[in-house]
């Protein structure tokens, strides 16, 4: 399963971490991912969505 909001898409970004020395290594921020029972399209159904998604009201919680 990949690491992804299933309603807006969001994926882990890609970057540097950069020491004092100037040491550059790989780094990844990935997105705050949470598993959540949903109702899609009348369906009750667990979905990975990110907080922001949650906090928007883009998806309906089931009860």
């Amino acid at each position: 399963m990949a690491l992804a909001c299933e309603i807006c898409g969001k994926k882990p970004l890609f970057g540097n971490t950069i020491s004092h020395a100037h040491n550059v290594t790989r780094r990844r921020w990935n997105p705050n991912l949470r598993r959540v029972r949903a109702v899609i399209k009348g369906v009750r159904k667990q979905v990975r969505v990110c907080t922001a998604c949650i906090r928007a009201g883009r998806i309906k919680k089931a009860a």
